[in-house]
């Protein structure tokens, strides 16, 4: 493996930067605090700005550890507010090479092609830079448009899971989705 830390990704639309102390009003604002966007995850929607912050801060101090992957996803037009992230959940397991990636965007940009174009290129990035063999990402089968996002991007549907994940909804079934390197 070759951890490289997070590191600047762009795409035709987006910017994928590490996170600064001063996005925290974007990410109260346009993500963390809409709880429609929180439904299916597994930390609480904010309901004061001080959590963003907070969130932010840890996440900032983490970025130290070049095996630690998060990213702000802005859109090349408006490169200081972020709209969403996207990251490695927990840590790359090294001895199996595996990722498992987890992202959330605003409401305004659901059906844009946004959240597909940030997971390609992290999935990319991974393979391509950091050595991953496996990259996999799950959802709540309630919220099949994630399941669109992994499908669009090459993951292929591993299975569900039942009653073997939890989030905002309770204990629920996962869908699992991955891509091994030499599919690609």
């Amino acid at each position: 493996m070759n951890h490289e830390g997070t590191e600047r990704i762009e795409t035709k639309r987006l910017i994928l930067r590490p996170f600064i102390a001063e996005d925290a009003q974007y990410m109260f604002h346009n993500w963390a605090s809409d709880d429609e966007v929180t439904k299916y995850l597994m930390w609480p929607t904010h309901k004061k700005l001080s959590i963003s912050e907070n969130v932010l801060n840890a996440w900032v101090n983490n970025y130290n550890n070049k095996s630690y992957y998060q990213w702000a996803i802005v859109i090349k037009t408006k490169p200081e507010e972020p709209i969403g992230c996207i990251g490695v959940n927990n840590e790359i397991d090294d001895i199996i090479k595996m990722a498992h990636i987890g992202y959330c965007i605003g409401r305004r940009w659901w059906n844009t092609g946004i959240a597909s174009e940030a997971l390609k290129s992290v999935v990319e990035y991974l393979f391509e830079k950091v050595g991953v063999n496996r990259i996999e990402s799950r959802h709540d089968p309630r919220n099949p448009n994630s399941g669109a996002v992994m499908r669009k991007c090459g993951m292929h549907y591993e299975g569900t899971l039942k009653q073997s994940d939890w989030n905002n909804q309770g204990v629920c079934d996962a869908c699992y989705y991955a891509l091994l390197a030499e599919d690609r």
